[in-house]
């Protein structure tokens, strides 16, 4: 079994993008996830010209790229199919001519929000609302392979077409697109969408698996509410538990950490420590994770 490595969305490491790429390198992180604060832009609106100047200096830190994280398709599916066609379709074909450049190895959608969505709607429901958004995230897939790179989909939080883990299995397979698509599973986010995360989800989320999101948070006084914004080590949903069986299953060869989020803030904690910190404590405590 080979180890798991680490790494974090990009400007995780700074908000310049250079001394980021050397913070990576001093953490001992050699992959990358790509996102934000890219010459001082999001991913989706680096220009070529700014992707090749990137790319020398990821090539010169002798670091890799992971995941484009695009924001495609993170919007809500009641602004209609003509924009999910139109404008996130186009911004893919753009991500895409980075991509060339780049050279991740996923390239990520977005699982997106619908904000008719209420209590006890699963994601049948809501395609049965828009149902032509199967088409437009196939047709995402399909150019994202033909592109020669892999797709992956991310659960968001907030409205979240898929939230409970039935709604992940199910909208997976209504893509029916085995092989060209693995689900990116933000743990922390399925827990922000009131479904608190088990070994039970990771178990029947295994078999789509490709990459996993790992940020922390503290549950309120039932034990399974997110309430608030802490680092892995103080964090309620078993991090190590999955964890563990991630390494050991081989699902995600890169574990991807994020900056905690969707609870509230604790009044003089250390957020800025807390990166390094969750490093540590995977690194320590998880056998099978990379130094």
């Amino acid at each position: 079994m080979s180890d798991v490595r680490l790494t974090m969305l990009n400007s995780m490491a700074g908000a310049d993008f250079e001394a980021a790429l050397d913070q990576h390198v001093a953490w001992g992180l050699r992959d990358l996830d790509l996102r934000d604060a890219i010459a001082g832009k999001w991913l989706g609106d680096l220009t070529v010209d700014e992707a090749r100047v990137a790319a020398e200096q990821i090539a010169a830190r002798r670091l890799r790229v992971h995941c484009l994280s695009s924001k495609v398709f993170d919007a809500d599916l009641q602004l209609g199919e003509a924009v999910f066609r139109g404008e996130h379709l186009a911004a893919l074909a753009h991500v895409l001519d980075l991509a060339r450049i780049l050279r991740p190895r996923f390239v990520r959608l977005v699982a997106a929000q619908d904000g008719a969505r209420v209590p006890g709607d699963g994601v049948d429901a809501v395609l049965a609302r828009h149902p032509w958004a199967l088409d437009v995230y196939r047709e995402g897939i399909d150019a994202i392979a033909a592109a020669g790179f892999e797709a992956t989909i991310e659960n968001e939080a907030r409205g979240c077409i898929i939230a409970a883990t039935g709604d992940f299995t199910r909208f997976f397979e209504r893509l029916d697109r085995p092989g060209r698509v693995a689900l990116t599973w933000d743990v922390h986010n399925q827990w922000a969408t009131g479904h608190f995360p088990t070994l039970a989800d990771y178990d029947a989320l295994r078999p789509l698996l490709g990459y996993v999101h790992l940020k922390g948070g503290r549950a309120g006084a039932d034990g399974e509410t997110l309430e608030l914004n802490v680092a892995l080590d103080e964090t309620s949903f078993d991090v190590l538990g999955i964890t563990e069986r991630v390494v050991r299953d081989g699902v995600s060869p890169v574990l991807c950490l994020n900056a905690p989020g969707h609870g509230r803030d604790v009044d003089g904690y250390d957020y800025a420590a807390v990166t390094a910190r969750d490093l540590v404590h995977l690194r320590t405590r998880v056998e099978g994770v990379a130094w």
